[in-house]
């Protein structure tokens, strides 16, 4: 990725849900590490910006320097005890409360817990309780459950609102704070308060924490032929996992094939890039990032390994809990007449973000540009409108009916 010369750019590049599994993972559009200033004695390391004011920054911390007293406060969080520790609490709670003021969900500090946090998570592995959340339109909201977790297995689905953690309402909350009060140690339980779409009233639902391993790619051939790839999230073995699993359908002779993207959060965006690679020609265009001039877009392409020919036909199968990087590639798959997609609107997540460093142990998440399709379009907020709709019940799948699949099926086997 091309920046200028003031923003390198490291090699962690994720097209992340942005928002945090509640491992939870922060998946988001995308994430690109760099550098950023650093505040320190009051100067910028670019200078303080012209016609900005400090001045009114430092009076607070002098004042809060000159009167505080912790033991006059009560909070769950361990008060700092010497000044250096509270020096650095005022710092972080500082950069904090910057971040915060843009009023972007996806632009948000992490301290060293929550940094440590994000990187465990994006190794695939985790304790929590295994789901993806956001705030959309201003409440906490279920992005995804993902397959084979404490949250699916306690009922929880996309869409789903979250009203109270543990008896704390999530009314102004944010993800950042959501996850620290979500996820957990295995074994023990947390009470949500959820609403959904055609309840009369929310209700509670407890979940028992454990330790989280993504299924990140799994096959399946169907009694008809088709040959099924299920992608559940971005990781950074996914690709290689995915290469595996192409080989696999190569090898059966089978031409169906239905990707199924539904439930999948995002991830690394070269996880997308090389994925769509296998089905495009070199150059192809699968996504650019929009900076809206503040640096030159950025486009990225196919690279190339394009190994199938005119006799595949292929779905992509989506649903509301398809986010980022999976909007990405079937964005891209359905734009370049390679395949259909199927199911139900996307999740729409279409902003990247940037982790810049901060210090050794912090980091800073960044909204810095917009997703565009190969055709130069946004993702929409309300997420990519299928070819063909295809919409599920909660008794259908109790009772293990995928009408979507079988939809899925329908529309391939009549391509």
């Amino acid at each position: 990725m091309q920046h200028e010369k003031d923003r390198t750019v490291l090699s962690l590049k994720t097209a992340i849900l942005a928002t945090v599994l509640v491992a939870v993972l922060g998946f988001g559009a995308g994430f690109f590490a760099g550098h950023s200033a650093f505040v320190q004695a009051g100067v910028l390391s670019g200078g303080v910006p012209s016609g900005v004011d400090l001045d009114p920054l430092w009076k607070a911390w002098e004042i809060l320097d000159d009167n505080f007293v912790p033991d006059a406060v009560s909070t769950s969080t361990p008060l700092a005890t010497t000044t250096a520790e509270l020096n650095e609490q005022k710092v972080y709670g500082m950069i904090s409360g910057l971040a915060a003021s843009l009023h972007d969900p996806y632009t948000f500090f992490l301290p060293p817990v929550e940094n440590t946090q994000f990187a465990e998570d994006m190794s695939g592995a985790f304790e929590g309780v295994g789901m993806e959340i956001d705030v959309k339109k201003g409440v906490l909201t279920v992005v995804s459950p993902l397959k084979g977790t404490p949250s699916e297995r306690a009922g929880m689905k996309a869409g789903d609102v979250i009203l109270k953690i543990d008896d704390v309402s999530t009314e102004g909350m944010d993800v950042t704070t959501a996850v620290k009060r979500i996820r957990g140690p295995k074994g023990t339980v947390v009470a949500l308060t959820v609403f959904r779409l055609g309840w009369s009233e929310s209700r509670v639902i407890e979940i028992t924490r454990d330790v989280i391993s993504i299924p990140i790619v799994n096959t399946t051939v169907r009694e008809d032929g088709i040959f099924v790839i299920q992608v559940a999230t971005f990781t950074a073995n996914a690709p290689d996992l995915f290469r595996d699993a192409l080989r696999e359908f190569v090898k059966s002779g089978k031409t169906k094939l239905i990707l199924d993207l539904r439930g999948n959060p995002g991830g690394y965006l070269d996880g997308a890039v090389n994925m769509g690679s296998w089905f495009l020609p070199l150059g192809a265009v699968i996504v650019t990032e929009d900076y809206a001039g503040h640096v030159p877009n950025v486009v990225h392409r196919s690279l190339g390994y394009d190994i199938f020919n005119d006799n595949l036909k292929m779905v992509v199968l989506v649903d509301k809990g398809s986010a980022s990087a999976s909007e990405i590639l079937a964005g891209a798959l359905r734009t370049h007449g390679v395949a259909k997609i199927v199911g139900t609107n996307t999740f729409g997540k279409g902003v990247v973000q940037e982790l810049f460093p901060i210090t050794e142990d912090t980091s800073l998440k960044v909204t810095v540009a917009r997703w565009l399709t190969p055709d130069g379009k946004k993702i929409p907020h309300d997420g990519i409108v299928p070819d063909v709709m295809s919409t599920t019940t909660e008794e259908l799948i109790k009772e293990k009916k995928d009408v979507q699949m079988e939809r899925a099926a329908e529309v391939i086997n009549k391509m």
